[in-house]
């Protein structure tokens, strides 16, 4: 199962009647009890370090090797993160968190075609590094679990606010949707697994596919 039929699977769960995170207390990131601040620094660099680790080795990687990246021993890491299930959600939720971040930035910042056009890009890098991260969330906390159901409602809301952003100002085509958008992109990412060097190109040919034809161009012969 891909990304965006873990994220579609999420979706229906909702639409037949669980629990809509939208009406849960707590944004996308979990909110954290107080902390110290040197707990605070320790807790970013192992979810700075825990993304580097499960980019580069997948959702598997060791957890002593992600405590040394982030500098810390063993039990600081447990001390955070008390199972590996623990550590891949901080994770997940981080990710989702900052590519939903820089929706709102990019929409706050630049013109709509810029903007949805950065936000694919921005959106295609986390897909490349998640390796493997969300099937090992499904397996642990279930498909119709908070932390899915709320990571895709953020995602598709965020897709839908760059498209509504683009297509009033008629910069995008106006009859496609956030899924159409998730699922184009996760298309690239997959097959382009093995040549990266591919994906800029196959970003740009979908980009002219979605901008608005010129009256008539359908009917051309």
């Amino acid at each position: 199962m891909d990304f965006t039929e873990q994220m579609s699977t999420a979706g229906e769960a909702i639409a037949a009647g669980a629990a809509d995170p939208r009406e849960q207390p707590g944004e996308i990131c979990a909110p954290q009890a107080k902390m110290r601040a040197d707990a605070r620094r320790s807790r970013a660099r192992l979810l700075d370090a825990a993304t580097a680790a499960f980019a580069d080795s997948g959702a598997d990687a060791p957890l002593d090797d992600i405590a040394r990246r982030a500098g810390v021993g063993i039990g600081t890491l447990y001390r955070h993160f008390p199972t590996r299930l623990d550590l891949q959600a901080a994770v997940f939720r981080s990710q989702v968190q900052s590519v939903c971040e820089t929706a709102d930035e990019l929409i706050a910042t630049a013109p709509p075609g810029q903007a949805f056009a950065g936000w694919l890009h921005a959106l295609a890098g986390y897909l490349v590094t998640k390796r493997g991260l969300s099937g090992s969330l499904i397996a642990g906390l279930g498909k119709d679990s908070e932390l899915m159901s709320a990571c895709w409602l953020a995602m598709r809301d965020a897709a839908n606010r760059l498209l509504g952003h683009a297509q009033a100002t008629g910069v995008l085509r106006s009859d496609i949707s956030a899924d159409d958008v998730l699922r184009l992109v996760h298309g690239i990412v997959v097959t382009t697994e093995q040549s990266p060097e591919q994906t800029d190109r196959l970003l740009a040919l979908v980009l002219d596919g979605l901008r608005p034809r010129e009256e008539g161009a359908a009917e051309a012969k």
